[in-house]
Formats: structure tokens, C-alpha cells, sequence
């Protein structure tokens, strides 16, 4: 389960899990048996055992969320900002050819060329994800199609045929 934030739960879920977790040591803190405990936060014992075992070592603290799970990103927020101006001005200004797709090869080589860092295929993709951008299927329309002429088809004519 990926989210935009690059990883595992969302901020609102990570403190739903604190919360849980602080209850938890409420509860250590009155002696309730692990399995009860367990039973009352719908998780299994063995989460309990881990948290129990880890607020005598460290209190409360030692259950705080660290925060977003997985590596951290190679590239800051204004090079983030930079490239996503480059992708939304195309391929071809890059000197990508005519073909105006952009594929995660072509996003790795202008990565490359733009930051001198390199990322997977794999690592571009979960870049663009965390990005907002999604895969996309182009259409492949006719260079002779009149959008105005379906327009009106659509209005007009469509309508009269279904009565």
C-alpha cells in the first residue's frame, strides 16, 4: 500500500496507530494481560508483546511514530518542482523524438541529465506516483477528425436516434 507521501500509511494513519499504541500503554501501566489487551485493540499478541516490551525500555516514547517508512527521496522539493516543469513541457523539447510519450526510460535519462542521479525503472515510477502522476494509455485519434462535426453528431443527432 503506497500513498502519496512516499510509503505506508498517511500521516492521519501513523497517528491512528500512535493512538492505539498509547492506549496500549495505559493499559500496561494497569497491569491488563496481554491478551486482553489484544482482544480490545483488535491486533494480535504478539504486537502487544513487542509494544509492552518496548514502553518498559523506553516509556511511552518508544511507542511514538518514527514517521514515513522507506528510504527518503534523492531529490529535494525544488528539483522535485523543476522536474515536474519538464515533463509537463514534453518530450520533444527534451530531444525526445516525435513520439510524445513519456515512458520511465525517458524519465530516468532526463533525471540523469537534469540532477546527475540515477534511479531504476522501478524508482522512477514510485517517483512519479509520490509525484502525482499516474500511467496514462494515450488515445490514437485520426489527424482528420473534427472534433466540432462529433460535437454536433453528439447533440443532435445521437439524441434522435435513441427515440
Amino acid at each position: 500500500m503506497r500513498y502519496a507521501d512516499g510509503g505506508g500509511l498517511s500521516e492521519r494513519g501513523r497517528a491512528a496507530r500512535e493512538a492505539v499504541r498509547l492506549q496500549a500503554a495505559q493499559w500496561f501501566a494497569q497491569d491488563v494481560p496481554a491478551a486482553e489487551i489484544a482482544r480490545r485493540l483488535r491486533v494480535s499478541t504478539n504486537a502487544v508483546y513487542t509494544w509492552r516490551r518496548r514502553w518498559r525500555a523506553e516509556g511511552e516514547a518508544g511507542l511514538a511514530s518514527k514517521g514515513p517508512g522507506g528510504s527518503s527521496c534523492r531529490l529535494d522539493q525544488p528539483r522535485l518542482d523543476r522536474l515536474a516543469q519538464a515533463l509537463e513541457q514534453g518530450p520533444a523539447v527534451h530531444g525526445f523524438g516525435e513520439d510524445q510519450r513519456w515512458t520511465l526510460a525517458r524519465v530516468a535519462d532526463l533525471i540523469a541529465r537534469l540532477f546527475h542521479t540515477r534511479y531504476t525503472l522501478r524508482g522512477v515510477s514510485y517517483l512519479l506516483h509520490r509525484m502525482g502522476f499516474s500511467p496514462q494509455v494515450p488515445a490514437h485519434r485520426a489527424i482528420e477528425r473534427d472534433e466540432q462535426a462529433i460535437a454536433t453528431w453528439r447533440r443532435e443527432v445521437w439524441p434522435a436516434g435513441k427515440r
